[in-house]
C-alpha cells in the first residue's frame, strides 16, 4: 500500500434538521463551497447527496469532501476565521454530523 504524500481528505457527513428549508440548505452548501476561495490550504471541494440502494446511510443525507496538501493545511483551515464564522451558521442547521480526515492510500498488488 502506498500512502499519498501529504494530501489529506477532510470528509463531513451531515443530516440537516428537518425544519431547515431546502433554499437555506442550498445557501449553506454554496457558502461551504465558497470556502475554497477564501482559505488557501483548501485546494478542492466536492459534495453530494446519498444515492445508495444499500440503505446503510444511518440517516446522513449529504457528504462534503475537501482536499488539502497536508495535515498542517487542515489545521490552518479549521482555525481560519472564515471557517469558524461559517461553522457558526452551518453546524446549528445539522441534526447529525461526522467528520473524518484521512490520507488516501493506493493499494497496489
Amino acid at each position: 500500500m502506498e500512502e499519498s504524500k501529504g494530501v489529506v481528505k477532510h470528509v463531513l457527513l451531515a443530516k440537516f434538521k428537518g425544519e431547515i428549508p431546502s433554499d437555506e440548505i442550498e445557501k449553506l452548501i454554496k457558502g461551504y463551497a465558497n470556502l475554497v476561495n477564501l482559505i488557501e490550504p483548501m485546494k478542492a471541494f466536492e459534495w453530494g447527496t446519498d444515492v445508495s440502494i444499500e440503505n446503510m446511510h444511518q440517516g446522513f443525507t449529504h457528504i462534503f469532501e475537501s482536499t488539502f496538501e497536508s495535515t498542517e493545511g487542515v489545521a490552518e483551515y479549521i482555525s481560519h476565521p472564515a471557517h469558524v464564522d461559517f461553522g457558526g451558521l452551518f453546524l446549528p442547521a445539522l441534526e447529525k454530523v461526522v467528520v473524518f480526515d484521512y490520507k488516501p492510500t493506493v493499494f497496489r498488488l
